[in-house]
């Protein structure tokens, strides 16, 4: 293993670990927003509609496990789901009132700390940031796609 490699891996430690404590800190008030409740809320927001399937399949979880995540967003009235039109069997997963101003706030107040976070840097390097972590994403994708694909077989 290459010692680029060897630092990737300790940096994303680090960065997995503090960013955890972003998240912990955005949590306030009655509505507590756990890792899972705020990918499937951004996914809705950003992406529109969705059946279970598709968020499972985009989260790379079980039916099952995305299930038991929408029910407790449903408890908590930040999502409703509704009979799918094209197949009465499946269900349509769409954000309530509640679930856009619940999480519009939470991206705010996340999204200014990011600002405090970057404050200094130039924005050349903000942009930078960003085209190379779109790129880390996009290649975790292609591997767990891979990965699907393998056990699949």
């Amino acid at each position: 293993m290459d010692r680029a490699t060897e630092q990737i891996e300790q940096q994303l430690t680090m960065l997995l670990r503090r960013v955890q404590r972003i998240h912990i800190s955005t949590s306030s008030g009655e509505i507590d927003l756990d890792r899972s409740a705020y990918g499937i809320l951004c996914r809705l927001a950003d992406e529109g509609a969705q059946r279970l399937g598709s968020l499972a399949s985009a989260f790379g979880l079980d039916p099952s496990t995305i299930t038991r995540q929408v029910q407790a967003l449903e408890k908590a009235e930040l999502v409703q789901r509704r009979a799918d039109e094209d197949d009465r069997r499946a269900s349509i997963v769409d954000l309530t009132e509640e679930g856009r101003t619940v999480l519009a706030h939470t991206r705010a107040y996340r999204r200014e700390r990011l600002e405090e976070v970057f404050a200094d840097w130039s924005e050349t390097d903000r942009d930078e940031l960003a085209r190379l972590l779109t790129r880390v994403n996009d290649s975790v994708t292609a591997l767990a796609e891979r990965e699907r694909a393998r056990t699949a077989e």
